[in-house]
């Protein structure tokens, strides 16, 4: 068992904290902007909540944190209040933001000027991933210090792996978001292609989902696609914030992402259709617009 601190109580954080309680069996601190969203999960798992991301950090022996982009982590953890101003020399910080490899280089620096270690280890698998604790974990940090952590991070996940250096996670969450754009932007066009021809998108799922054309989005997102329904976990405005880091990243390292770009578009479409916290499968919503 482990001292455990983790800030960022969202969707995501909520449920993986919760992992790292019941089935990590460590002791864990939460911190949470809204504190009743940490009371509500000191009720739920037990463990301990704080008022500052500082006071949540300072016995900690790993810290997570999971927030919303590039400044609110800057803010949890090298800010006035932050978990580096606390944290003890030879604790490691775990961030499960999907942010800039930039900044989680910057916190790689400012990790090992405290005498601590830092890990970047974006998450991919939405929110029944990490409600069922089998989310997929790509890390960048050094190996012995990756090699201390992952019996932690395996509490909430199916699949971990170390990717290289520090950035290494984001710049692979990077490329895991740039394949989701493209398989959900085809298979929406494949049902509504197949709606258009008169096919039975049910049978015709169950046929081709067996052969080349297989992915985890047609085998779990076509149902409710089929049926109009986008209520089913990864919204779009975080698929967007997640692709501007995307195109940011590319124009540094000179990739060519033309069909990231246009589906980065098309999901600039479904907002303005009022689909902002829509699931990413919603593109196909765009297509069957009146």
């Amino acid at each position: 068992m482990a001292n455990v601190a983790f800030i960022g109580l969202g969707v995501m954080g909520f449920p993986m904290a919760g992992h790292l309680r019941n089935k990590g069996g460590h002791a864990v601190t939460v911190y949470n902007r809204t504190a009743a969203k940490a009371e509500s999960w000191t009720k739920i798992y037990g463990g301990a909540s704080a008022p500052t991301p500082a006071q949540a950090a300072r016995d900690a022996d790993f810290v997570f944190t999971c927030v919303g982009n590039d400044d609110d982590l800057r803010q949890v953890t090298t800010g006035a209040d932050g978990v580096l101003s606390t944290m003890k020399p030879g604790a490691i910080l775990i961030d499960n933001t999907t942010a800039s490899a930039e900044v989680a280089r910057e916190l790689d620096a400012a990790a090992r000027a405290r005498g601590c270690r830092f890990i970047d280890a974006p998450v991919s698998g939405g929110q029944s991933g990490a409600e069922n604790g089998v989310l997929t974990v790509m890390c960048g940090g050094e190996p012995q210090i990756f090699e201390k952590a992952r019996p932690v991070i395996d509490a909430y996940a199916r699949m971990v792996g170390l990717m290289g250096p520090a950035g290494s996670g984001q710049l692979s969450k990077m490329v895991n978001q740039i394949c989701i754009a493209g398989l959900v932007q085809g298979l929406s066009e494949g049902i509504h292609f197949a709606k258009r021809a008169g096919l039975d998108v049910e049978r015709l799922i169950e046929v081709i989902s067996k052969g080349a054309a297989g992915s985890w989005q047609m085998e779990n997102r076509h149902k409710t696609m089929n049926e109009g329904k986008f209520d089913f976990g990864f919204a779009i405005d975080w698929m967007r914030k997640d692709l501007g880091i995307v195109l940011s990243e590319a124009r540094r390292n000179g990739a060519t992402l033309p069909v990231t770009a246009l589906v980065d578009q098309f999901y600039g479409d479904v907002q303005a259709m009022g689909g902002n916290r829509w699931d990413t499968s919603s593109l196909l919503a765009r297509l069957e617009k009146p």
